[in-house]
């Protein structure tokens, strides 16, 4: 008969307190894995999803080769239904987009002099993709003067609406692009003016909840587009949000 030595028996009470120990460790990784990687994204996605940075969004648009395009300089919040109504009640024609037809189009009645209230409008691109919609207003009765502006939706909401950011310009005339020599549309400089001119419509048309401003949106006030054409910003970005519309068109 053997006889065990006393210092080889391990007493009870301590493997019971290492026990609770090392599951103690388990539970708190789990929680903590848990928390940072399901419960904190999710709460943080739905903290940008109610209240996003809208200052955060990409501030320029870029042409189909990658050269910087026109300044963003307001945003819509709403549905699009919401958006095309009003933008539509106040004069806006949803431009067509660019096929040969529509091109050959607006090139004759160009030299013509006849209006074309839905003319295409060259594509620009934001978030990496193009304009989701785009508006125009003649000026007279030629496609060389025109008020446009190309919205995109952005990939966030505010408050579970849409938001759509927006590059508005004014196409001053029919030229030759200083950087391609294509012929393209030569924008205004002073695309606040056009800015103000959106917020002051739609503030008019009854589709308006409210309007707020954006201060230092932009960082560089200056540019050139794609076309080459120069552009100046006090850098402020407009952001209108739209309820539903029942104001007869204009």
């Amino acid at each position: 008969m053997t006889t065990k030595d006393p210092h080889d028996v391990v007493p009870r009470g301590s493997a019971r307190r290492r026990r609770p120990r090392w599951q103690a460790a388990i539970a708190f990784v789990a929680a903590w894995a848990a928390i940072a990687y399901l419960v904190a994204p999710g709460l943080w996605e739905l903290a940008m999803q109610r209240r996003p940075d809208l200052a955060q969004a990409q501030h320029l648009t870029s042409t189909s080769d990658g050269h910087p395009g026109d300044p963003v300089n307001v945003a819509l919040i709403g549905s699009e239904k919401d958006l095309v109504n009003t933008m539509q009640g106040r004069g806006w024609s949803p431009a067509d987009p660019i096929t040969l037809e529509t091109s050959l189009r607006i090139a004759a009645d160009s030299i013509l002099r006849r209006p074309d209230p839905e003319a295409p409008v060259s594509n620009l691109f934001l978030f990496g993709r193009q304009q989701d919609l785009a508006f125009e207003q003649p000026v007279g009765n030629s496609p060389r003067q025109r008020h446009h502006v190309r919205f995109w939706r952005w990939d966030r909401t505010d408050d579970g609406r849409p938001v759509w950011f927006g590059a508005a310009t004014f196409d001053e005339r029919v030229g030759l692009s200083y950087t391609t020599g294509q012929v393209t549309h030569h924008i205004a400089a002073d695309v606040d003016a056009e800015r103000d001119r959106i917020v002051r419509e739609l503030g008019q048309s009854g589709c308006i909840d409210g309007t707020r401003w954006i201060d230092d949106f932009h960082r560089r006030r200056d540019g050139r587009n794609g076309g080459g054409d120069l552009w100046r910003t006090d850098g402020r970005l407009a952001v209108l949000r739209l309820q539903t519309c029942r104001a007869a068109p204009a």
